[in-house]
């Protein structure tokens, strides 16, 4: 039953507002504050609109999880794509609370791997967890990352700066 990852699009607006509604206490702890628009169509909306426009200007590569009936359960993006001597770039995702478990993050992450180093002639990905989120850190392992530090007070999430472990995959380790 692997996931599939696609392009976002406007058409996911309403499934994203549902999951992210949904999920909103479970993926607390792993996400940044967010303001209670966040959490409606119109904040959605604006996510999907700016995730689209970084896309185009081949900043980022937003993607959708899809379940094996091809339903959005989470996201999955490449950002700060660089090229030049860098070839690299940052990957984040989240599955909503009801489908999380299953094997979709670990498929989509294979899946996106696939994408960075054939299609988009990348070098290395690069992902950070939390200390304690341990299944992330499971899911980047299955697929082949590697940890290679630690970094301090890295991201404010939850509402205070937090230590992440790094992770990387390399082109030529795939």
């Amino acid at each position: 039953m692997p996931a599939t990852t696609r392009l976002i699009s406007v058409n996911d607006v309403e499934r994203l507002a549902d999951l992210q509604l949904s999920s909103r206490l479970f993926l607390a702890p792993w996400d940044p504050i967010r303001a209670d628009p966040y959490f409606t169509v119109a904040g959605q909306q604006a996510e999907v609109e700016n995730a689209l426009a970084r896309h185009g200007r081949g900043e980022a590569v937003p993607h959708v999880i899809l379940d094996e009936d091809s339903q959005v359960v989470g996201r999955i993006t490449f950002s700060g794509i660089t090229y030049g001597a860098f070839q690299s770039c940052n990957m984040g995702y989240w599955v909503a609370q009801e489908s999380n478990g299953r094997g979709y993050a670990t498929n989509a992450v294979r899946a996106m791997t696939a994408l960075a180093f054939k299609e988009l002639s990348l070098h290395r990905i690069q992902a950070e967890t939390l200390i304690p989120n341990a299944r992330s850190q499971r899911v980047l392992e299955r697929v082949g990352f590697v940890r290679y530090g630690t970094a301090p007070k890295y991201l404010k999430i939850a509402g205070r700066w937090q230590d992440h472990l790094m992770y990387q995959l390399l082109t030529d380790s795939h």
